[in-house]
């Protein structure tokens, strides 16, 4: 299994030299980068002023040179791509074009906030679905199940930032129960350690809801439809009739072997728990990474948004493996060889 690990590991380098190249180069050819955002900047400016003629560039040749030479602009694509590596190589990510501080810096202040969201997301879906979905196997066709099914339906059928509307439309707006939006209060900083723990979760109880509406449908269904194929299988029957209590082979025979599937998707979640949901957090004004994934997009701050890229794309790769390994302990037939 280390063989395999190691080699795993190693083909992280070439899928991350991929993706980083692939977006790097979409980068470079959009239009409306931090150059075309100042020549904006500066005729906005020059109209403020009362000029009525604007020039088609208000910087000089030699300036948009400058710039060019400051952004690594003026190089060719895979010169830059190169220079840009070394730099992450060394733990480098850049400096932001919008907010110039080094980009590091800047997705360290989100961390907190994203990983309290994804972290908790994960554990309530596992913690909810897994005995959400064993209840609705064994009660399979009765009114627990089919009601069960009808709100686990609706909230996958509505998207998340559809529900995170609604709900801060019908508790927060009509009904005033939890606050519109943020992470904490006002009074954050003057309560105490239970006062602190309390404020955090009063704010992250609708954001935390919308977050697990599509994963929350998905892993329920997956647990209760592994669980009942299994519930049907020849060594179920076997068990029974070697004097295996029903309960006792449900959980002492089935239900390991129905968590594979779960087990198959844990690794890929991981990257969930940084990134979060752009829309989610804009609705919420939850000041993650979600939130600045999005403004970076919009405003064309490309460092940043390849320092996203770098933690979301090894985090899923990892992840994967991570998946592996969860089957390889739940599925004892499973062997890396």
């Amino acid at each position: 299994m280390s063989t395999y690990i190691i080699r795993r590991l190693l083909l992280i380098i070439p899928t991350f030299i991929g993706i980083t190249l692939m977006v790097f180069t979409i980068t470079r050819f959009v239009p409306g980068g931090p150059i075309e955002r100042m020549i904006a900047e500066a005729q906005q400016s020059s109209m403020s002023k009362g000029y009525n003629r604007i020039k088609e560039s208000p910087l000089s040749e030699s300036q948009l040179l400058e710039l060019k030479r400051f952004y690594g602009f003026d190089k060719p694509v895979i010169v830059s791509y190169c220079n840009w590596f070394a730099n992450v190589a060394v733990l480098d990510l850049g400096q932001s074009t919008r907010y110039y501080e080094p980009v590091w810096g800047i997705i360290k202040s989100k961390l907190p906030v994203s990983l309290f969201y994804g972290i908790m997301a994960i554990i309530l879906t596992y913690s909810v679905c897994i005995p959400l979905g064993i209840l609705k196997a064994v009660k399979h066709r009765t009114a627990i199940d089919n009601v069960t099914s009808i709100i686990v339906f609706i909230g996958y059928a509505i998207p998340n930032y559809v529900l995170a509307i609604i709900l801060l439309m019908v508790f927060s707006s009509w009904l005033d129960i939890f606050p519109l939006g943020g992470f904490t209060g006002n009074n954050f900083h003057t309560l105490g350690f239970l006062g602190k723990t309390g404020d955090i979760f009063y704010h992250a109880a609708l954001p935390l809801i919308a977050y697990m509406a599509g994963s929350f449908a998905v892993m329920t269904f997956m647990m209760k439809n592994a669980l009942l194929d299994n519930m049907a299988s020849d060594f179920i029957r076997t068990a029974i009739a070697k004097g295996q209590s029903y309960k006792g082979a449900i959980f002492h025979h089935a239900l390991r072997n129905s968590l594979i599937p779960l087990a198959t998707h844990f690794g890929n979640n991981i990257s969930l728990i940084l990134m979060g949901s752009y829309l989610v957090e804009k609705i919420f004004n939850i000041d993650g990474m979600g939130l600045l994934g999005l403004d970076s997009v919009i405003e064309r701050d490309y460092p940043v948004v390849m320092g996203i890229l770098v933690i979301s794309s090894l985090l899923f790769m990892l992840g994967n493996i991570l998946s592996d390994i969860c089957v390889a302990i739940v599925d004892p037939r499973v062997k890396f060889e």
